[in-house]
């Protein structure tokens, strides 16, 4: 059974998609700019700020999944998913040096994410 050309084009295009889809569609969803306001927040010990602009990353990486899941690596999206699940913990303890590592880990799999 032939597979017909128009649905191979389709496969393809979704499976080449992922650097493009990852990028943001408008505020809510800006990944690298979320990160680098966690950055900017934990160097200056503003937990409060912290939890809360964690919290907006999260919502952030739950919209660029749904539009990546089906053109990106499964243990890509799962890395930076288990960044986000040590920062909370980091995040927990007040712990900057860990909090730093896992957004700076974060951000270089989002760099990643498609390539």
């Amino acid at each position: 059974m032939a597979i017909p050309v128009a649905t191979l084009v389709l496969f393809i295009t979704i499976m080449l998609s992922g650097n493009y889809l990852k990028q943001p569609l408008g505020t809510e969803d800006n990944v690298p700019e979320a990160i680098e306001g966690i950055i900017k927040n934990v160097m200056q010990d503003n937990w409060g700020e912290v939890e809360t602009e964690t919290e907006n990353l999260e919502a952030a990486w739950k919209k660029v999944v749904g539009r990546i899941q089906f053109s990106l690596e499964r243990d890509e999206i799962n890395y930076f998913t288990t960044n986000l699940a040590r920062l909370q913990g980091a995040i927990l303890a007040r712990d900057k040096s860990s909090a730093l590592i896992e957004l700076k880990e974060a951000y270089n799999h989002w760099e990643n994410l498609g390539k």
